[in-house]
């Protein structure tokens, strides 16, 4: 009898679901409006995250705390898989690629403040949207508070350093965004074939030791209320960058997957009138996507900008990664101890001003920006990756080797 409850249960989920994201994608396109077909996207975006506990936080510090990379593996297919579908967007003309300007000292300083931050906070960006859908009151305490140093960056105390490091920027002889194309001079076509043909080799040396999984027919009930594999929400993730990308680039932001923006323009909607909605494309284009266009000093705060698309997107994502948790039974909505909520309400102060500093976070930088081959996204990636190491060693593990940790339990 309680078989039978649990097939309801996650039946009834699944079907009214897909009904209400059927019904959003109808009214998008009677009413012409693509910047709702964020909902659907930053639904599945959530679901996707949260079926693998895909986190960037999580994924680089179990390198060092447990010498697991199957995180760190699935945020790499991601890139991939974005890659290749980036090219074949590209080569349809169904997008415009629009890799982020290199602004080298953003990229170091924000990627440091983020990397520490996203141990802090338990949590990436993405990170904290998922896991907060989970429940977890350490992720909600982050989440809060990537806003505030989001608004510092962008309105407060930092935004004077923040201009000052924009003025440190590489750019090429003409004057275009310096990516591994413009470096190497080889077409973005080959560098993604190279890329992926790399990966499915290692993939390939590294599994062939290993003894066959046994065959067993998947069935729908078992996909949605059990964990994937890391790489398994990396392919579906990178698939639907391509989508996200057409569906943004349709609602005025030319860029595929991303949430810092959507987090800092949630929280502009709440507390404040937006000064600028973006919601459209602009019916005429505002010159080379690829130039590199440097902010000047100004004494007067800039007006408090919102794009639609994002805040959808990251709504959706809550409710896509709740689903997810409500379906394989992880939702858990626990107390946490005071001081742990404490420090991840700081780091999540510093996960948003190093992602403002910087330009992008984990979804924004690496997944996207980094399949994209921005020299400044593979320098935020990078300067991330070793902040979130020392910081993992330091704090998480007490300066000490998983071997001395052993030995002293």
């Amino acid at each position: 009898m309680e078989d039978v409850k649990q097939t309801v249960h996650w039946k009834s989920y699944a079907i009214i679901n897909l009904v209400v994201m059927a019904v959003i994608i109808s009214l998008s396109v009677y009413l012409r409006l693509p910047v709702l077909t964020a909902a659907p996207i930053g639904f599945l975006f959530g679901f996707l995250l949260e079926r693998s506990d895909l986190c960037g936080a999580s994924a680089f510090s179990e390198v060092v705390v447990m010498r697991d990379w199957r995180k760190f593996f699935g945020i790499w297919i991601v890139i991939i898989v974005s890659m290749c579908v980036f090219v074949l967007g590209d080569g349809l003309g169904l997008i415009s690629l629009n890799p982020k300007p290199l602004f080298w000292a953003n990229a170091l300083v924000g990627g440091t403040i983020f990397g520490v931050g996203i141990v802090l906070a338990g949590g990436c960006i993405s990170g904290v949207l998922f896991k907060a859908g989970q429940g977890n009151m350490n992720s909600i305490a982050g989440l809060v508070a990537i806003p505030v140093g989001i608004a510092a960056v962008l309105y407060g105390p930092l935004r004077g350093p923040n201009q000052l490091l924009h003025t440190k920027v590489v750019k090429t002889l003409n004057g275009d965004v310096p990516t591994l194309m413009t470096v190497t001079g080889i077409p973005y076509w080959l560098l993604a074939l190279i890329f992926a043909a790399v990966t499915l080799s290692l993939v390939f040396f590294f599994n062939r030791r290993r003894p066959a999984p046994a065959s067993a027919s998947p069935r729908l009930q078992t996909t949605l209320s059990r964990a994937w594999k890391p790489w398994q929400s990396g392919v579906a993730i990178g698939l639907l960058s391509l989508f996200a990308y057409m569906s943004s680039a349709q609602s005025g932001r030319n860029y595929p997957l991303g949430t810092a923006e959507g987090v800092v323009g949630l929280a502009v909607m709440a507390v404040d009138t937006p000064g600028e909605i973006v919601w459209q494309k602009p019916h005429a284009p505002a010159g080379n996507s690829t130039a590199i266009k440097t902010p000047a000093p100004s004494t007067q705060d800039p007006p408090k900008r919102v794009v639609l698309w994002m805040v959808i997107l990251v709504i959706m994502l809550l409710a896509g990664s709740h689903l997810s948790a409500r379906l394989r039974g992880s939702f858990r909505l626990l107390a946490k101890p005071p001081d742990e909520m404490i420090v991840a309400f700081l780091g999540g102060i510093m996960v948003g001003a190093g992602a403002t500093i910087g330009g992008g976070c984990v979804v924004g930088h690496i997944m996207s920006g980094v399949a994209m081959l921005s020299i400044s996204s593979i320098l935020f990636f990078g300067t991330v990756v070793l902040a979130n190491w020392v910081t993992t060693y330091l704090y998480l593990m007490g300066g000490q080797s998983i071997k001395q940790r052993a030995v002293k339990q």
